[in-house]
């Protein structure tokens, strides 16, 4: 076991004008979960692979434990990766697959034979060790490329969109089992998404990219309830928080016709009069009192306990305002929602405020 840590770790591609991963700086503790999620192109994925030895590291430096590792090959860093294609040689069997890595090592049969059983045993795959991977689904595949992983038994296992050619139902399945597994063999992971359900869902941790650059590293929950700028929150959450331009004014914040109260020390904050107000779907509710939030309805789905609505501000014009229009979530728990076509008011806790400030985006309240 060990922890990992990027120390100002920057890669940039040859000819490009920016830093695929711009001064990474980020600590990854001894048997922790991270995961790194973000949108294409963030850089998430070369991260992994300059923690893997796949690509250069133009400047700072990437520590096993106490070992500089920035330029050391991949096969002496002590690492095991999973990849997004399962990567299996098609014409050996389950078995040699997971104990080929052990076979070029020097491992002798008898224990190759050993540790491949009992990573068959964890991943449920004893009855599939003379199968070749042809003969599998894809769900099966994914559970031998991890088991190859795990017969090495590594100081790091690190993780590139292991789940992405799964169907829906199976990744839901599979992502439990990949989380319960991480926490019984305790190994430090590195884990790589865009999905950030999956992210919320399997990481101790969650560290947010964006081009390049981390924006935000901490537990699930406080991404969720604290985020740190704007791209944090609306990238956080499903479906995402809304966020909607307003303006100071006596007693709070104005959006649309409606002012929001918001505490005078937060508002001084503000480096102008313009900010964003963030709130999420399930922070609304339907007002009883008629005042709140103006919402015109475009569409209703109703999920069971829950509904949702989604529709535009109620003063702002489709038709005239075409891509410009603010688009607006709210997630309602009555059996009776509003129908489409309707306008309603929205109502909101000021606690369950979130206030950015438009010049810097970062977070105030």
């Amino acid at each position: 076991m060990a922890t990992v840590t990027y120390k100002e770790a920057t890669r940039v591609y040859p000819g490009a004008d920016h830093a695929a991963v711009d001064k990474l700086n980020l600590e990854i503790g001894d048997g922790e979960f991270m995961v790194l999620v973000g949108p294409s192109g963030c850089g998430k994925s070369t991260s992994l692979r300059m923690l893997a030895g796949l690509e250069e590291i133009n400047s700072g430096s990437v520590w096993i434990g106490d070992r500089d590792v920035t330029d050391l090959p991949p096969k002496d860093r002590d690492i095991a990766m999973v990849f997004q294609n399962y990567a299996l040689y098609p014409h050996m069997t389950v078995a040699d697959n997971m104990g080929f890595a052990l076979k070029m090592k020097g491992v002798n049969k008898d224990e190759r034979e050993k540790r491949v059983l009992e990573a068959a045993k964890l991943l449920g795959l004893e009855d599939l060790l003379a199968r070749k991977p042809k003969n599998l689904s894809g769900g099966q595949r994914q559970r031998v490329a991890m088991g190859r992983a795990i017969v090495r038994d590594p100081q790091v296992f690190l993780m590139d969109e292991p789940l992405s050619n799964l169907d829906a139902k199976l990744r839901v399945q599979t992502r439990t089992q990949i989380a319960a597994l991480q926490t019984r063999l305790g190994v430090t992971t590195v884990y790589v998404t865009h999905d950030q359900v999956e992210a919320m869902t399997m990481g101790d941790r969650v560290a947010v990219m964006k081009d390049g650059v981390l924006q935000q590293v901490d537990r699930p929950l406080a991404l969720y309830d604290t985020p740190k700028n704007i791209f944090v929150a609306g990238f956080i959450g499903s479906p995402a928080m809304n966020l909607m331009p307003g303006t100071i004014v006596d007693g709070g914040v104005r959006v649309t016709d409606h002012v929001v109260p918001v505490a005078r020390e937060v508002l001084d904050r503000a480096q102008s009069a313009d900010l964003v107000v963030g709130i999420r779907p399930e922070s609304f509710e339907v007002s009883p009192t008629g005042e709140g939030i103006a919402m015109k309805i475009s569409a209703v789905e109703e999920t069971g306990a829950d509904s949702y609505l989604y529709g535009t501000l109620g003063n702002q014009d489709p038709a005239t305002l075409g891509d410009e229009v603010q688009q607006v979530v709210a997630r309602v728990t009555t059996r009776t929602p509003p129908q489409r076509g309707d306008t309603i008011r929205l109502h909101v806790d000021p606690a369950n405020l979130h206030v950015f400030d438009k010049i810097s985006s970062l977070r105030i309240s």
